[in-house]
């Protein structure tokens, strides 16, 4: 959606999608944002609640049936399991994306692994599809006058045009652009300190697969260490993310993430949207 200044003051009703890496503030503006009248929607909330709720319930039913104990409470339904999902915390979504490697490191193989992943894109595509349907809840059900849309990092790794098709025509797209290369550094640090599961591309994900099992002398994904694979290949995961978030960002606005370190108030966040919409 592209705005002029003017008709960004006069949208009565605004709907924004940020856009950008993990780490670079979404949630966190997002957050802020809520605190003054908007409507947060999260998609990785909505699939750890919506799409991927049963899958995620039937992991930790399994992993509890591997116990004598909670397997007789469970099958004589005296105990039930449920999911403990939050904006702020997400863990059992990453939890069912795993990490790629060794099981008795807490690693998942690969064939079960890129079930996982197609499951979760699959689940990002509906949740990013459901942005219109909350748009019109938000204010007809939750009586909010605002939208923003906090997006996951791997947006930009769907390779479905459709998706950001939806979301140029039913909001303004703002991406928080990474320009300074010790701010980059501190995200790929960050990630590295406490590897998180990640998303990655099919043919991404293969390619480097065979990088790292050739470097390391390696046969096979379950032979790796999973933090390991995952401190080595977030930052070319990084950098391959950069021109993807490009393409998207054509179709919207772009900000960096000092200029998003800035913003304290609703305020803030309006007059950086007009700054950003004047120099496009």
């Amino acid at each position: 959606m592209k705005l002029t200044v003017e008709q960004f003051r006069r949208w009565d009703q605004k709907n924004i999608t940020l856009l950008g890496m993990s780490g670079v503030g979404k949630t966190h503006l997002s957050s802020l944002l809520r605190t003054h009248g908007w409507f947060h929607y999260s998609g990785d909330y909505r699939i750890g609640t919506r799409y991927l709720d049963e899958a995620i319930l039937d992991l930790l039913k399994s992993q509890a049936m591997q116990v004598p104990f909670l397997r007789d409470l469970l099958r004589n339904d005296w105990i039930y399991i449920r999911n403990s999902i939050r904006i702020s915390d997400l863990g059992p979504v990453l939890s069912f994306i795993g990490k790629l490697g060794n099981p008795e490191q807490g690693g998942i193989e690969l064939a079960d692994f890129q079930q996982r992943q197609a499951m979760y894109r699959k689940a990002e595509i509906r949740a990013m599809h459901d942005v219109p349907g909350f748009i019109n809840k938000a204010r007809a059900i939750y009586g909010y006058q605002h939208f923003v849309n906090d997006v996951g990092g791997s947006l930009c790794e769907l390779d479905a045009p459709e998706v950001i098709d939806v979301l140029d025509e039913k909001t303004l797209i703002l991406y928080i652009k990474v320009t300074d290369s010790a701010e980059e550094q501190k995200l790929i640090n960050r990630a590295q300190q406490a590897p998180k599961p990640l998303y990655y591309r099919p043919e991404f994900l293969m390619q480097q697969l065979a990088i790292y099992l050739q470097e390391n002398q390696l046969h096979y994904a379950a032979e790796m260490d999973p933090d390991a694979f995952t401190r080595w290949v977030f930052p070319r995961l990084f950098y391959s993310r950069a021109p993807r978030y490009e393409m998207i960002a054509q179709r919207g606005y772009t900000v960096t993430s000092q200029e998003i370190a800035q913003v304290h108030t609703e305020a803030d966040f309006m007059d950086l949207i007009e700054i950003a919409i004047g120099r496009d």
